[in-house]
């Protein structure tokens, strides 16, 4: 998982998986029949671990389901911000990388998105009636997860966290005008605004 993570598929070589692990090739092949084999079981891992590994820790004492949401989300700000934007979405990184997947290896990168935007589906079901009945619900979870890999994509690419905050921020207002009928405003403009009402005409 960390030399997919770090060098990318096609730039770990079997004798990089043989050092890191250190085995012999005979104990690689007693397992898995190549490196492709190798990828579904990562792949796998990281999709049976999106509980512990992700979820889990965002979620610890959050009980409000659009809290949640964004709970999640300022989780992958963290790791952003403890590696100085080095971090990049494992899943995202190895679906743009791999151009023409093979179908197992296809199925398994869905599988794992299928699971996060399920997670979060369950967040949008679960605030209920705070939502309009027309909202589809599934489109917006796909919607929190193409905003969440494209935010971390551009603050990697930029080593600037503000390009996570800017984008988390949109998807902010646009859920409080699905909540309120309106975004709220950060503090700086409200105090703005209530300065300007405060002034005689």
């Amino acid at each position: 998982m960390r030399l997919f993570r770090e060098k990318g598929y096609g730039s770990t070589s079997v004798a990089d998986l043989l050092k890191a692990a250190e085995v012999n090739s005979g104990s690689l092949y007693n397992f898995f029949s190549g490196k492709q084999d190798l990828l579904l079981a990562v792949l796998e891992a990281y999709r049976s671990g999106i509980w512990e590994t992700q979820l889990e820790p965002a979620w610890q004492g959050v009980t409000d389901p659009i809290d949640r949401l964004f709970s999640l989300l300022a989780r992958y700000r963290q790791l952003l911000v403890e590696t100085d934007c080095l971090y990049s979405s494992p899943i995202g990184s190895l679906a743009l990388e791999i151009h023409e997947p093979e179908p197992p290896v296809r199925e398994r990168m869905a599988a794992y998105f299928r699971s996060w935007t399920d997670a979060v589906h369950a967040c949008l079901l679960e605030a209920d009636c705070r939502l309009p009945n027309a909202l589809d619900r599934r489109g917006l979870a796909e919607f929190v997860l193409t905003t969440v890999e494209g935010a971390v994509m551009l603050a990697h690419t930029f080593r600037d966290v503000a390009y996570f905050d800017r984008a988390v921020q949109q998807l902010r207002n646009y859920v409080e005008i699905l909540l309120y009928g309106r975004p709220s405003l950060p503090s700086p403009v409200r105090q703005a605004l209530a300065a300007c009402a405060a002034e005689p005409p």
